[in-house]
Formats: C-alpha cells, structure tokens, sequence
C-alpha cells in the first residue's frame, strides 16, 4: 500500500499541471463552543485567513504534486456543527478567495454549546464523502477543551468511515488544565498525524501556519507510514 501511494506521488509529479489529480482534501474544523468568545473567535478567524496566505503556506499549497481542495467548518455541541466554506479546489492563489470571503463573511451561529468532539468528527466524515477525489484526507481539529458532550473521539473512529484519513490537532491552552496531552491521546488518529500547539488564542496564527505548512510539504515514506 505504501509502495503504491509513493508510485502515485512520482506519476502525478510526471503529469502535466492540468491532468494531475488532487493530492489532499484537507477539511478544517473550528472550535465555537461555549469556552470561546467573540475575541477568541475572531482570532480564529482571522488566524486562519492569515495562515492560508503566508508565502511559508502558499509555496507547497500552489506548488505540490497535484491541487488540494480545502473546506472549513465550525463546531460545538452534538449537532451544533456549521458548514463555512464549501470544498474548493485550489489550483491558483484566486482560488482561495471564497475561502477566505467566507471566513471573514459568514456569522458564527453556535455561542452557548459545549464541547463535542466526537461529533465533530463524525460530521467530517460525512462531509469527505462529498470531498474531491483525493489521494490522501486530512482532517484538523482545532479546539480548547476536552470533549464533554456526547461519544468521545475514539468512538467515532470505531463507527464512522474513517479509515486511511489523519486526523490533526491545534490544541489551544487555557480552557483545560493539559490540552496538548489530551489531543494527543484522544484527538488526534491515523498515519502521521500530530499535534500542533498554541499557548494562547494570540498565537492561533502562528501555529495554524506551522501546522498547514507541515501538511501540505511533499510527503516523505515517513508520513505515509503508519
């Protein structure tokens, strides 16, 4: 299996711009819960639409083997979870405009909710059903409280049709007493998955920087192994 994904990764490198397939469907989930304000969702916001156009992310976004499709949503309670940009296929730096129109357009509807990430989870899988054809699936999970609503995360991967997608984390400190660890342990699923973390929500951009950037670098045999 391995073998064939890195055949795949030399075929699309050999393959005119136009005919090369999508190499990721990289689906973003936000934290709204209860624990996050406005200011905190703003940063957010606006750390995401920052992040997506730093020269440090749009060099292996617009240069990879093959395009990414991207799509972003928001979540909270059992079935508070609310889609904010569809899925786009980015081939040019233009293509990422209704992204970020979105993220800067598109009101927060869920304020009151607690934490459910297992739900949250649950959501991406239906929505990577509707994802591009894609050689390989992300999901991150950004989020400043342990789950507290509903299943947990672990039982969402044993019911939902996760299996080959890498679930990431962006743990952001100060709602719980160790969030990182939490990720770690509970979050985070599937080959070469991590966790990138913020110390507060004013380093959200920095570290969702670092985070898309390290996802979108050329994959190694090192990422494809389990």
């Amino acid at each position: 299996m391995i073998r064939a994904a890195i055949s795949a990764l030399f075929l699309l490198g050999a393959l005119p711009a136009a005919a090369q397939e999508c190499r990721l469907a990289l689906l973003l989930a936000l934290d709204v819960s209860s624990s996050v304000d406005a200011h905190e969702h703003t940063l957010q916001r606006d750390g995401l639409t920052a992040a997506l156009q730093a020269p440090e992310v749009l060099e292996p976004l617009l240069n990879g083997p093959g395009p990414v499709a991207i799509s972003v949503y928001e979540w909270s309670g059992r079935f508070q979870q609310t889609m904010i940009a569809p899925w786009q296929l980015i081939e040019t730096e233009a293509d990422l405009a209704p992204i970020l129109t979105a993220l800067q357009t598109v009101p927060r509807v869920s304020e009151e909710h607690p934490t459910a990430i297992g739900y949250a989870i649950g959501y991406a899988a239906e929505l990577f059903e509707t994802a591009p054809s894609c050689l390989f699936q992300t999901l991150d999970i950004a989020g400043d409280g342990e789950n507290n609503d509903g299943f947990p995360p672990h039982l969402a991967y044993d019911h939902f049709p996760l299996y080959g997608v890498t679930v990431n984390g962006l743990a952001i400190d100060g709602s719980s007493p160790d969030i990182l660890t939490y990720y770690e342990r509970h979050v985070i699923h599937g080959p070469g998955s991590f966790v990138e973390y913020a110390a507060t929500y004013d380093d959200f951009e920095q570290a969702m920087r670092r985070k898309l950037e390290r996802e979108l670098r050329v994959m190694t045999l090192g990422l494809l192994t389990p």
